[in-house]
């Protein structure tokens, strides 16, 4: 199975380097879905009257993750003729993300996309692939999902939810708005935490986790709720922290630059060559126009 520009996006299929934690695709246990490991043979479908699913997502509709749901929901639309529709509710329109799979498991939503190391508290074996430097690559991120997924696919059938399909998320990296040139820099500092080991990451630093959904990290960031987070390029851009400003609107955070600093000695998986490719751009520069801050926006050089 494969996106709109012809990448694969199911885990199963070739993918290349480079790896961050995992997306998982789940759906509640339903008829249509006895037997089967994948969308692409919903083909037993057709013969039945038409039916409509909701599929909640915690990302833009611009987020590759998101980008892969729509070309799934096309997928399975175009394999059981018509007869199984899909709609997918992005950036938490639906359900927030720490909602969905409780949704799933309710039968509020019939399907659903969540990122399984945050419920670890649930199951410790949910965050397996949030543990720092055990995975660090798509192939070693492959290796775990392979290893895991038998457990998975277990302890998730006795919830009602089907795992359909894994997609990795690209390395993580630190947005920091000041500079820092150590781990002693981040003590204070309010970090957004998506996960246990995220959460536990800022404990070491001396840094204070905040929860924050992906949906509210650009205002978060904006009024200060946050000042610091842990996560992918493609969240970065997503939220154009690069380029977000401070609460008063008018001295730019220079998150890009900044984000440099992920090379000192805290737990990530990115490799200095992909974050020297994804900063080395200088941060924009504020313009007053009519009286007012302007910010020019810089696009993300990362292909996610």
């Amino acid at each position: 199975m494969s996106d709109a520009r012809g990448t694969p996006y199911a885990f199963e299929l070739p993918i290349q380097p480079l790896a961050g934690v995992l997306m998982n695709l789940l759906a509640r246990l339903h008829p249509l879905l006895a037997g089967l490991g994948a969308a692409a043979v919903f083909a037993t479908a057709p013969a039945l009257a038409q039916t409509r699913w909701d599929l909640p997502a915690a990302y833009p509709a611009n987020n590759f993750h998101t980008e892969n749901l729509q070309q799934f929901a096309n997928d399975v639309d175009k394999a059981t003729g018509g007869k199984l529709k899909i709609t997918v509710h992005a950036n938490a329109s639906l359900f927030k993300a720490n909602e969905i799979k409780r949704a799933v498991q309710g039968g509020q939503a019939q399907i659903g996309e969540i990122l399984l190391t945050a419920y670890s508290n649930e199951w410790p074996i949910y965050g397996i692939d949030g543990l720092p430097f055990l995975a660090d690559s798509y192939a070693s991120a492959k290796k775990l999902d392979t290893a895991s997924k038998p457990a998975m696919e277990k302890k998730l059938a006795e919830q009602g939810i089907m795992l359909l399909y894994t997609v990795p998320w690209p390395p993580q990296g630190i947005y920091v708005n000041k500079a820092i040139s150590s781990a002693a820099d981040l003590k204070g500092v309010k970090w957004r935490a998506y996960s246990t080991a995220t959460a536990r990451i800022a404990e070491l630093v001396g840094a204070q986790p905040v929860t924050v959904q992906a949906a509210e990290l650009s205002q978060a960031m904006a009024t200060g709720v946050i000042e610091s987070y842990m996560s992918s390029g493609s969240t970065g851009y997503d939220t154009k922290t690069p380029t977000s400003t401070s609460s008063t609107g008018t001295t730019p955070r220079r998150g890009c630059r900044r984000t440099r600093c992920s090379s000192t000695r805290l737990p990530s998986t990115t490799s200095t060559s992909r974050r020297r490719r994804r900063c080395s751009r200088p941060a924009p520069t504020p313009r007053r126009a009519a009286g007012r801050s302007r910010r020019r926006r810089t696009a993300s050089t990362s292909t996610c």
